[in-house]
């Protein structure tokens, strides 16, 4: 356990910030599960429109530095082409 009292903040800090972190992974495995459900259920559609949150989610997540800037990027290129590939 820290010691010193810049210690015990940075603790502090280190768990809030990580609380956050898995909070912004969750959200994406979240949203990316549930465009492939709505494509596996031939529900192309409502994925397309569930493309933009996930974009935001991944864009913000990589700026802050959860993810890395190519990991979003692929990501973003798969779900895509998943959809479109799908689609009538």
């Amino acid at each position: 356990m820290p010691i010193t009292k810049s210690a015990k903040k940075a603790l502090r800090q280190n768990i809030k910030r990580r609380k956050r972190n898995i909070q912004r992974k969750r959200k994406i495995k979240d949203l990316i599960k549930e465009v492939r459900n709505l494509v596996a259920q031939k529900k192309i559609e409502q994925a397309k429109k569930l493309l933009p949150k996930i974009y935001k989610a991944l864009d913000k997540t990589a700026k802050v530095g959860v993810i890395k800037k190519n990991t979003a990027s692929r990501k973003k290129s798969r779900i895509t082409k998943l959809t479109a590939k799908r689609s009538p």
